[in-house]
């Protein structure tokens, strides 16, 4: 059990860990349990009740948070010719392909927060595979990150939007803002999010989709929400 520091336990006697909050009330709680001294993001952490490791129940996709995530990403575009042009116009902050990949490959540079790729791009950036997919950065059709339309990637990403996927142990985890946005831009966010996943659930799953909801600031203790509750 790692140590707890002051503050978090402090900020622990504030929840009932037997207790399952209604998200309001959650968003709240929030305000009260993040101590730091720097602005905490916010994670949303979803249990659910499907087994990723079959194909029909993989639960995967992205959505525009309404706020945003407070946090500016740095995107890399894979493309060649006009792509390249549009993507470098739209803001990209890096665009390029064989070199970029031999960069990454070579250099072991990661200063990107997001990849995006033209379908074109896709046998250029497979061989990263390895490489990018256990870092969660590889671009993936069903995210909106391999698309012809690099503009509107662009523009999604960099006004806010997030990603969420299973974890090996059927969790999905998910930032969606900052303490400094308030409770109510916080469940505004914190409502797209849970709609989405509901949305995306797949039919094969059965018994309850929603197993276990939890927010946590960066140093705060998790805060457990009533899953029964939602969608």
């Amino acid at each position: 059990m790692p140590k707890r520091g002051k503050q978090y336990k402090e900020s622990a006697k504030l929840i009932d860990r037997a207790n399952l909050y209604e998200v309001e009330e959650a968003m709240q709680l929030l305000q009260q349990t993040a101590k730091a001294k720097f602005d905490e993001t916010v994670e949303v952490h979803l249990k659910l009740g499907v087994d990723g490791r079959h194909a029909d129940q993989q639960v995967r996709g992205a959505i525009v948070l309404p706020h945003g995530t407070g946090k500016t990403k740095k995107v890399l575009v894979f493309a060649k010719g006009p792509k390249a042009t549009e993507a470098e116009a739209a803001g990209a902050d890096y665009v390029g392909a064989e070199e970029m990949a031999q960069k990454i490959q070579q250099e072991n540079w990661f200063d990107f927060d997001v990849v995006v790729a033209t379908p074109d791009m896709m046998g250029v950036v497979g061989r990263l595979g390895k490489i990018l997919g256990p870092k969660g950065l590889m671009p993936n059709p069903k995210s909106g990150t391999v698309t012809m339309d690099v503009t509107k990637a662009l523009a999604e990403i960099k006004a806010g939007k997030v990603e969420y996927r299973l974890d090996k142990t059927n969790i999905i985890h998910t930032p969606i803002g900052k303490i400094s946005f308030g409770p109510e831009k916080l469940q505004d966010n914190f409502k797209a999010l849970v709609d989405a996943v509901i949305k995306a659930k797949p039919s094969a799953a059965k018994g309850q989709y929603l197993r276990s909801v939890t927010v946590a600031s960066t140093m705060g203790p998790g805060i457990k929400i009533n899953p029964m509750k939602l969608g």
